[in-house]
């Protein structure tokens, strides 16, 4: 089913408000799920609110807290999340990247002690709005094996790398696994298969079944040994900037939250756009393929236009979470 923006959103603010948000923090966070599945993203729009509800009520997520800066050295700044809500923090940090890219040319921003950005590209987008280029991740709980071995001890770790473009921003946003855990949910909620092998079986068979893959959390990694390695160094990187906590402590928790991201922002005046389309033509060529982010547009229109796909079952689910 379909509904409109403006009545995800609101009803999404309503429940913040109810669990003690403030006007804009409440305002912020909805307008980021409700963009989130408006964008097509729905494990980390409306699907993600529930469990974003529960770690509020569990006292993992602080409502109002605010992030504080604890260090700063040249272009570099390390800040204490405070356990704010992940969405309102990272927006926090790249905006903070923002304006030291602007008068710096590039601004490196990193949190620790936050919790779930929900979708990643969100802040790859932010920033190719203001005319930065963005990168930015994240390490998170332990959702795949490193290559060779069996056992879940490396994170998720989504990866963003945005360049803006007048005819449309380009946002790669991708996790270090084959599929999300939240797309795989998707994949579960419908009752199909993924379109190729995306992790393992009890059995330690590849498979295609992503009920069967959330339940060994044994993800395979993008590019086998290399998504491995890079999972593993994107942890080691923000720990090493942060002193925030390693995806082995995250896991150790048993919850996904406390974790530590990384947003930098590059500014310069031009940034040769001939150039840009002349690789993204000769990309596409004659074939049917798409940009990063190119395919988010054209969902982002539709929503727009027609209103946000929306599973009924947890659409009916959230309305009940302030009664």
């Amino acid at each position: 089913m379909r509904i409109p923006l403006s009545t995800l959103h609101q009803q999404l603010k309503t429940i913040l408000l109810s669990l003690g948000f403030t006007e804009h923090r409440a305002d912020l966070c909805a307008q980021i799920f409700t963009n989130n599945s408006r964008d097509g993203v729905y494990s980390h729009g409306l699907n993600r609110f529930p469990t974003f509800v529960e770690h509020i009520k569990k006292g993992r997520t602080v409502p109002n807290a605010e992030p504080q800066l604890i260090s700063s050295n040249g272009i570099i700044e390390t800040w204490d999340g405070q356990l704010g809500p992940g969405m309102y923090n990272a927006t926090v940090g790249m905006n903070r990247a923002i304006e030291i890219s602007k008068d710096k040319g590039i601004g490196w921003v990193t949190i620790k002690n936050t919790n779930h950005w929900m979708r990643a590209g969100t802040y790859g987008w932010q920033a190719a709005d203001a005319g930065s280029i963005g990168i930015c991740f994240t390490n998170a709980i332990a959702g795949m094996p490193a290559w060779g071995g069996t056992t879940p001890v490396l994170g998720n770790n989504p990866l963003v790398i945005a360049v803006p473009r007048k005819e449309g921003h380009l946002v790669l946003d991708m996790a270090m696994s084959q599929f999300s855990y939240g797309k795989m949910q998707e994949y579960e909620f419908r009752k199909e298969q993924l379109p190729v092998a995306g992790g393992y079986d009890e059995q330690g068979n590849l498979t295609t079944d992503p009920s069967a893959i959330r339940k060994t959390k044994r993800a395979l990694p993008i590019g086998n040994w290399k998504g491995s390695g890079l999972a593993m160094m994107l942890d080691i990187l923000l720990v090493a900037m942060s002193g925030g906590r390693s995806t082995a402590e995250i896991t150790a928790s048993g919850f996904e939250y406390g974790v530590t991201q990384t947003f930098i922002a590059i500014h310069q005046p031009h940034y040769h756009e001939a150039l840009i389309n002349e690789t993204i033509n000769y990309t596409k060529g004659s074939d049917p393929v798409f940009y990063p982010g190119e395919r988010t547009l054209s969902t982002r229109l539709l929503s727009e236009a027609d209103g946000v796909l929306v599973d009924e079952t947890v659409w009916q689910r959230v309305q009940t979470l302030n009664s």
